[in-house]
């Protein structure tokens, strides 16, 4: 039990830091350096921990039999720096959850190769936490990574009364996450593992 926890715990924190770091690096790419000036753009673990949302919260939720979510510290991304804003915006909150597919697919391949038994359950491990990963930020409530794909496909002035939710955005996680929404999400990822060729029993 205790090897398993330690297992999630590893593989979802470095899962949540290279999620990070892609926000970071995109954002760089595409004209603002605030997370580089930072000091966040690196892999350096310290740099990204969240002591709440990197550690505790997954093994809590892991202890009560639940999906273990967590995250890192958000890298500082400012969005007028960016030189498109509205369409820049879209590109950095992608790049999280597409790093997070990525991840998954490699572990796939892996696996499928079967040339490691022993690592199969770290493999599946793999998948499993990054595809729950990129769904779950998908979902476009603020401040999760949906809400600024959707941010940047309406018009400025419904965009800008949809942020202001964003104070209010994890109490409204939190109701949604009581009406099921991590039911959704789940069945999402079983759907995605099926068209990625897992069984999604062994997941």
């Amino acid at each position: 039990m205790y090897i398993e926890i330690i297992q999630v715990v590893f593989v979802l924190f470095f899962s949540v830091v290279l999620h990070e770091c892609a926000h970071g690096w995109v954002a760089y790419k595409l004209g603002d350096p605030t997370a580089k000036l930072a000091g966040r753009l690196t892999l350096n673990p310290i740099k990204h921990i969240d002591p709440f949302g990197t550690i505790i919260l997954p093994v809590m939720l892991k202890l009560m039999g639940f999906l273990p979510l967590g995250w890192a510290k958000p890298v500082p991304v400012n969005f007028l720096r960016l030189r498109n804003p509205k369409r820049d915006m879209i590109f950095v909150a992608l790049a999280g959850p597409a790093t997070n597919i990525v991840l998954a697919v490699v572990a796939v391949q892996f696996l499928k190769l079967g040339v490691y038994p022993l690592l199969n359950e770290f493999l599946l491990t793999v998948i499993f936490i990054n595809l729950l990963l990129a769904i779950f930020n998908l979902v476009p409530v603020p401040p999760l990574d949906g809400s600024r794909i959707v941010m940047g496909l309406l018009p400025p002035q419904i965009a800008r009364s949809y942020a202001q939710i964003e104070p209010f955005g994890l109490l409204v996680v939190i109701i949604l996450l009581n009406l099921g929404l991590l039911k959704f999400v789940w069945k999402v990822v079983i759907l995605l593992a099926i068209l990625l060729g897992v069984n999604p029993n062994n997941l």
